[in-house]
């Protein structure tokens, strides 16, 4: 007995060194951002006033990474709010080893995906700046292309972020690109495209519709996207009361009113949803999620009903889901059938609907995809759709296969 009374006493007490050791390394490694969000400040910091014309690039600096052909830089730049306010914008530029042609390097806009909206969050700040872009760095720089990737006006620099409002994402996406204009190693030249993941979807095919008229003097050839939140009526009533619901719901909540001051935001919220909101808007996604994951698991929801009952945010979430494509835009998509984020049968009824449209969309269906995977796994094959409309090339529609999810949500058991 003593003997078994010694092992459990020693299994406590490593059980307890372990917890305390990580608690310890969890606080280091809460001090080490802390200490490099705060030596970046500065970096980030708009000057006063802020130049008025657009894409004046404010300053750079080498990112400390490692970029197959080619090298990488941290700027901050000047776009617009909605409004025309001059706002800035942090953001990652990519440019290729190779010598320029004589008509300037094709430009990719590249728009990143929900990440959170703390300074740490932002891919320019992070400490792994290309998590979400490994698979089609390397390819684009082979392709000689400059890549350029907007923060958005708010995350990393002073707010508010409107997360998910198409007349702010289109902004900082084609003055990213005036940007990288301005800046001589860069040698871009007129023609663009892009590819967004997620969020950065929904900026991506959003460009494609408000970006010409935006910036007429730049040639946009076409939009691509891995599992882009396009259809948000219906994201939104599959999701409201789902642990996705509290890390989209808390972005949107903290940043809508922004852009339309009348929605209401107490009468949909819950209990905790008011208390927690806020908080979970700043943390990063991973930390979110695991937050919002518990929650779900206690029977907690940050809506205290679905958004879309109240018709100011029903036509809110209308407004901002584009409608189908114009022809003459080519339009890349690609989903992953097991996605519990963007869920696939939302974008099936995107494809069923721009199909009928008359779009010129071709869509890619990823089997066992995720979320997470949707971009890495997409990459290559965007890479390969982009060069096709740099060079000239017509573009296929894919109406003809039909989607391997229905385009309508699940019956319920």
């Amino acid at each position: 007995m003593r003997f078994f009374r010694f092992v459990g006493v020693l299994t406590v007490a490593v059980v307890v060194a372990a917890s305390l050791f990580g608690l310890a390394r969890l606080g280091a490694s809460w001090e080490e951002t802390r200490e490099m969000q705060s030596s970046l400040d500065p970096f980030y910091t708009p000057p006063n006033p802020i130049p008025s014309e657009l894409g004046t690039v404010i300053r750079t600096e080498p990112l400390d990474i490692d970029v197959e052909g080619g090298s990488a830089q941290r700027i901050l730049y000047v776009s617009e709010r909605p409004d025309g306010t001059p706002a800035v914008s942090g953001g990652m530029i990519f440019i290729p080893d190779a010598p320029a042609p004589p008509e300037g390097r094709p430009v990719v806009a590249w728009e990143h995906g929900t990440l959170g909206m703390g300074d740490a969050c932002v891919p320019s700040r992070s400490k792994n700046p290309t998590a979400d872009m490994f698979t089609f760095v390397g390819p684009m720089m082979e392709q000689g292309w400059v890549i350029v990737a907007t923060d958005y006006v708010g995350l990393g620099t002073p707010g508010p972020n409107q997360y998910l409002i198409a007349q702010s994402e289109v902004r900082d996406v084609v003055n990213a690109v005036r940007a990288a204009q301005k800046m001589p190693e860069a040698a871009a030249g007129n023609r663009y495209a892009t590819f967004g993941h997620s969020q950065g979807g929904h900026a991506s095919i959003w460009t494609g519709h408000l970006g010409p008229e935006y910036a007429p003097e730049l040639e946009l050839v076409g939009v691509s996207a891995a599992a882009p939140a396009l259809n948000l009526s219906e994201i939104a009533s599959a999701q409201w009361d789902t642990a996705v619901g509290w890390v989209i719901g808390s972005d949107l909540v903290e940043s809508w009113p922004t852009y339309y001051p009348n929605l209401p935001i107490d009468s949909i919220l819950s209990r905790a949803g008011r208390s927690a909101s806020a908080r979970l808007a700043t943390e990063c996604i991973k930390e979110s999620g695991l937050e919002a994951l518990a929650r779900e698991k206690f029977g907690q929801q940050i809506f205290a009903v679905d958004p879309l009952t109240d018709q100011a945010w029903s036509d809110a979430m209308r407004a901002q889901t584009p409608p189908v494509m114009r022809s003459d835009m080519p339009v890349f998509i690609a989903q992953g059938t097991a996605d519990e984020v963007v869920l696939p049968w939302p974008n099936a009824m995107i494809q069923e609907q721009w199909c009928q449209g008359g779009a010129t969309v071709s869509f890619l269906w990823m089997g066992d995809v995720n979320h997470e995977q949707a971009a890495h796994v997409s990459g290559p094959a965007a890479v390969s759709w982009i060069a096709d409309r740099f060079a000239g090339r017509p573009a296929v529609r894919t109406c003809d296969v039909a989607p391997p999810v229905p385009p309508r949500p699940p019956a319920t058991p």
